[in-house]
C-alpha cells in the first residue's frame, strides 16, 4: 500500500486514522459496497448543499420545490435502513481487526472502540436527520397520515440514540455524537410543538371557521347600519372603514352554536396616534386610518405595508374555500367595492398627485395611471396566494413569525437545547466536565490533529493512493453535510426575519400600540428590515410561456418564468374594470372571447362573424389552440416593425397565448373545462400537427420558421376540419385584416384579456383543490387571477352568449 509505506510525519499523524477508515474498502467482499456507498452519499450531500445555496440566493422562499422534495423524501425514506446496514458492517470489521491483531500496538486501541469507518457512518446518519426536517412541510392536515409521520421521525431519533449511547464508548466520542443527537431530538420536538399549535390555536388551524362566523356577524350589523340611513361610503373611505380581520380575532369572546361560533364583536378603539391603542382585533380600517394621521410613521412612507396587510386579511378570507367553507354573496359584493372602488380610487388618487408634478400630457398620465393601478392591485393578490404558499407548503416555521414567537424560538428554545447539550456533555464525562473536555480533543481524530493538516496530508496523497482519496471523500461528504446543516440554519433565520408574516406582525404591533410609534429604535427596526428586504429579494409576478409551433414539443414544464409584463396586468385590469358593473352585473357577458368580437369596438370589422365562429365552441381548450396557432402565425409573418401602441398589445395578446397554451399543456385541471377532456384535445392537437409537419421527428427537429411556412400552406387548404387547419385559416385571416390596417393586434389583445380572465373562475371543489395542489410550486397567475374573481364575485354565465343569443332569436 503506497499510503502505509511512506514514512514521512505527515503519514504517521494519519496512518491510524486513513488505515480505520479505509479498511472496509481494502476488504475485497465490501469493496464495491463502500465504494458505491460513499460515492452515492457524496452526490446526496452535494446535491442538498447546492440546492440550499444556489437554488435561494435571490428568492427569500420559506417553500421546498415539490419536485425536489419528493425526490428527497424519496431518497431519504431508504436512507436510514441502508446506512443502519453499513454501520453495522463497519462496526463488525472493526471489532474482527481488533480480534485479528490484539498485540498490535497500532490497532489495540483502536480495535477497543467503534471503528472510525462506523463512526463516520453514524455521523452522516445523525446530520442527515437534521436536514431532514427541511423537505418536510411544518403544517399538515391533522389525522392519520401526520401521527404515522412522527411516530416514524420518532422511531428513528430512537434508532439513532440507541447506535450513540449503546456502541461508543469513549468520553469524548459519546459527548460530540451525543450532542448532535440532543439537537435532533430537539429538533422533532420543536417541530410536534409547532404543528400541534397551529393544528389547535384559533388563529391559524382553526382560524378559517371563526372567520365564517365573525364575517357573517359584521355583514349584518354593516347591512343594519345601512339600513339606519348611513350614507354609502366611496373611495377611500371604503377602506377607511373596512372591518375584515387583520388580527386579533381569536381573542374575541365566543360561543360554539348549530351554525358556527357566536362571537362577541368589540367595537375597536380608534387608532390614535397619542393614546395606547390595544383593541380585541385590528382591522384593516384600523391601519388604514392610522396611516391619515400618522404623517411621519412608517405607514406613510411605505404605503405597500397597508396593501400587505390587505393581504394578509384577503389570505385569512380565502382560506375558507380550501377547507370546505363557502364565501357568501353579500361578502363577493362588499370585497368588490373595496377593491374596484376603494383600493383602485385610492391608487388614482396617489397617482394624481405624483403625477402633477411631472410633466405629461394627459393620454400619458392616464396610461401610466393605469399601469400603477394595475400593478398595486395584482400586487395585493400576488402577496396573498403568497402566504397560502407558505401557510399550506412551508418548510420553516415561518406562519409563526411575530416578536413573541421570535423570542421564543430563536432565543430562549436554542439557550434550553444547548442547557441540554450541556448536560449531556457533563453526563458522559461522569460529572467530571474537565476530563470530558480533554476526551473530546484527546479522543477525535479530527480535533487532536488538526482538520486542515489532516486536509493538506491527504490531498497531497490523492493521486498516489486511493485509501487517501476515499477518506478525503468521507470527509467532504461529512463537511459538506456539516455547512449544509449550519447554513439551513441561518437561511430560516433569514427567512423568518425578512418574511412578510413577521411584517405584518409588526406593523400590527405598530398600529395598536403607541409606544411603538413613539419609540425611535421600534420604528427605526421597522425600516431597517424594510430596507434590508428591498435589497435582498423582491418578489416578481410570473408566468410560464409555451408554443406547440416554437418548441416543437419540448416539455413545458422545462421552460423558465417570465415576469408579467405591466401591459398584461393593466389589459385585465381595463377589462375588469369596464365589464364589471358594481359586482352584478357585466355590461357584456363573459365569454371566451366571443363577446370581445361582439362589442362596439370591433363590430365595424367586415371579418366579425368569421373570428366569431373559432369562438363558438363549447371546448375551451380547443378555443385556445386554435386562437393560439393563430396568433403565433400571424406574430410570425407579421412582425412590428416599430414600437407603437400596437406593440403593447402585441406584447398582450402574444404572452397571454402563451401562457394559456402553457396551462392546457401543464395545468389541464386548472381550466374549466374536465381535465381529461382538455387533455385529448391537447393531444389530439399534437398529433395533428405531427401529421402536417411530416411526422414526429420533423414535428420535434424542424425549424421553426419550416413549422410556419408548413402553417401557411395548410391555410390555402379547402378543408377545415382539423383544428391545426381552423388555426391556420384563422391565422391567415389575420394576416389579411393586418394588410388592410385593420387594428388586428388591439382586437387579439382584447379577446386574449377576456379569454383569461374567463378560465380563472371555478367554484367546483376539483377545481378549488387543483390551485391548492398549484400552491406547491409556488401559485400560478392563472390562482391569482383566481383569488381576484373569488373574492369579488366574477363568474361565468351558465350558458353561453352565442347559445342564449341564438335561443333567443328562435323565441316567438
Amino acid at each position: 500500500m503506497i499510503f502505509l509505506a511512506s514514512s514521512s510525519p505527515c503519514d504517521a499523524k494519519l496512518h491510524p486514522f486513513v488505515y480505520n477508515l479505509t479498511s472496509s474498502y481494502t476488504d475485497q467482499r465490501n469493496e464495491v459496497t463502500m465504494v458505491f456507498t460513499s460515492a452515492v452519499m457524496f452526490i446526496l450531500a452535494t446535491l442538498f448543499f447546492t440546492l440550499n445555496l444556489f437554488s435561494r440566493l435571490s428568492v427569500l422562499s420559506a417553500i421546498l420545490n415539490p419536485s425536489v422534495r419528493l425526490f428527497l423524501s424519496t431518497s431519504l425514506s431508504l436512507f436510514l435502513p441502508v446506512m443502519s446496514y453499513l454501520f453495522s458492517e463497519a462496526k463488525n470489521e472493526g471489532s474482527a481487526l481488533a480480534a485479528i491483531s490484539p498485540n498490535s500496538s497500532s490497532y489495540s486501541q483502536l480495535g477497543t472502540e467503534l471503528s472510525l469507518r462506523a463512526r463516520t457512518i453514524l455521523m452522516w446518519m445523525l446530520l442527515v436527520e437534521l436536514l431532514r426536517k427541511k423537505v418536510e412541510a411544518i403544517l399538515v392536515n391533522a389525522g392519520v397520515q401526520w401521527h404515522s409521520g412522527t411516530i416514524d421521525r420518532a422511531s428513528r431519533i430512537a434508532w439513532l440514540g440507541y447506535l450513540v449511547f449503546y456502541n461508543l464508548s469513549s468520553t469524548g466520542k459519546k459527548a460530540i455524537y451525543g450532542t448532535l443527537w440532543v439537537l435532533a431530538a430537539a429538533k422533532l420536538l420543536q417541530r410536534v410543538s409547532i404543528n400541534e399549535l397551529l393544528k389547535r390555536s384559533f388563529a391559524y388551524g382553526k382560524n378559517a371557521e371563526l372567520l365564517s362566523s365573525y364575517m357573517a356577524q359584521m355583514l349584518q350589523e354593516k347591512d343594519q347600519q345601512a339600513g339606519n340611513g348611513n350614507a354609502q361610503d366611496e373611495g377611500a373611505e371604503l377602506l377607511k372603514k373596512c372591518k375584515y380581520a387583520v388580527m386579533g380575532e381569536e381573542e374575541l369572546e365566543m360561543k360554539p352554536g348549530p351554525e358556527g361560533y357566536r362571537l362577541e364583536l368589540k367595537k375597536p378603539s380608534t387608532v390614535d396616534t397619542d393614546t395606547n391603542t390595544d383593541s380585541t382585533i385590528l382591522t384593516v380600517g384600523d391601519i388604514w386610518r392610522l396611516a391619515e394621521k400618522d404623517k411621519d410613521g412608517v405607514l406613510q412612507e411605505d404605503p405597500s405595508l397597508k396593501r400587505l396587510c390587505l393581504s394578509f386579511a384577503l389570505y385569512k378570507l380565502l382560506r375558507r374555500r380550501f377547507e370546505d367553507l363557502p364565501i357568501t354573496q353579500e361578502e363577493t359584493s362588499n370585497c368588490h367595492s373595496l377593491i374596484f372602488r376603494g383600493l383602485r380610487e385610492e391608487l388614482l388618487q396617489g397617482t394624481e398627485v405624483v403625477l402633477s408634478t411631472q410633466r405629461f400630457d394627459e393620454e400619458r398620465k392616464e396610461e401610466l395611471k393605469g399601469m400603477v393601478v394595475a400593478v398595486a392591485v395584482f400586487e395585493v393578490f400576488d402577496e396573498e396566494i403568497q402566504f397560502l404558499c407558505e401557510y399550506y407548503h412551508s418548510v420553516v416555521p415561518v406562519v409563526l413569525s411575530n416578536p413573541f414567537f421570535f423570542l421564543a424560538n430563536y432565543i430562549l428554545f436554542p439557550i434550553v437545547v444547548w442547557a441540554f447539550c450541556l448536560l449531556t456533555f457533563i453526563l458522559c464525562g461522569n460529572g467530571d466536565v474537565r476530563y470530558a473536555y480533554h476526551s473530546i480533543i484527546t479522543d477525535n481524530y479530527l480535533i487532536s490533529i488538526g482538520m486542515m493538516k489532516i486536509v493538506g496530508c491527504l490531498l497531497g496523497r490523492i493521486i498516489q493512493s486511493p485509501e487517501a482519496l476515499f477518506t478525503t471523500v468521507d470527509l467532504a461528504i461529512t463537511m459538506l453535510l456539516l455547512l449544509t446543516f449550519l447554513y439551513e440554519e441561518v437561511w430560516e433565520f433569514l427567512v423568518f426575519i425578512l418574511s412578510n408574516w413577521l411584517m405584518v406582525s409588526l406593523v400590527c404591533e405598530y398600529t395598536t400600540k403607541s409606544r411603538w410609534r413613539d419609540s425611535r429604535i421600534l420604528s427605526g427596526l421597522i425600516r431597517r428590515i424594510l430596507w434590508v428586504r428591498s435589497k435582498i429579494s423582491h418578489r416578481n409576478l410570473c408566468f410560464n410561456q409555451f408554443s406547440m409551433i416554437g418548441f416543437g414539443g419540448l416539455s413545458p414544464m422545462m421552460l423558465p418564468k417570465k415576469a408579467v409584463p405591466m401591459e398584461v396586468k393593466k389589459s385585465i385590469m381595463k377589462y375588469l374594470v369596464a365589464q364589471i358593473n358594481d359586482g352584478h352585473a357585466h355590461a357584456a357577458p363573459l365569454s371566451n372571447g366571443w363577446s370581445t368580437l361582439q362589442s362596439e369596438k370591433h363590430r365595424q370589422s367586415q371579418y366579425r362573424s368569421q373570428l366569431s365562429l373559432a369562438c363558438e365552441s363549447k371546448s375551451v381548450a380547443e378555443v385556445i389552440l386554435i386562437w393560439h396557432i393563430a396568433t403565433s402565425l400571424l406574430g410570425r409573418k407579421c412582425p412590428l416593425q416599430n414600437k407603437t401602441s400596437m406593440g403593447a398589445h402585441r406584447q398582450v395578446a402574444v404572452t397571454l397565448s402563451g401562457y394559456c397554451t402553457y396551462l392546457v399543456a401543464s395545468y389541464p385541471e386548472l381550466l374549466p373545462d374536465n381535465k381529461d377532456g382538455t387533455t385529448h384535445v391537447y393531444k389530439e392537437m399534437q398529433e395533428q400537427l405531427k401529421n402536417a409537419l411530416g411526422g414526429c421527428w420533423r414535428y420535434h427537429l424542424s425549424l421553426p420558421g419550416t413549422r410556419y411556412d408548413k402553417l401557411v400552406e395548410i391555410s390555402k387548404e379547402q378543408e377545415e376540419t382539423t383544428m391545426v387547419q381552423r388555426g391556420a385559416k384563422l391565422g391567415d385571416l389575420l394576416l389579411e385584416m393586418a394588410q388592410k390596417q385593420e387594428d388586428v393586434w388591439e382586437l387579439l389583445a382584447d379577446l386574449w384579456t377576456e379569454l383569461m380572465v374567463y378560465v380563472a373562475p371555478s367554484g367546483g371543489e376539483l377545481h378549488v383543490k387543483a390551485h391548492k395542489e398549484a400552491l406547491a410550486q409556488g401559485g400560478e397567475f392563472i390562482t391569482v387571477l383566481w383569488a381576484l374573481c373569488t373574492h369579488t364575485g366574477i363568474t361565468r354565465p351558465a350558458i353561453a352568449p352565442w347559445e342564449a343569443q341564438r335561443h333567443h332569436a328562435l323565441e316567438p
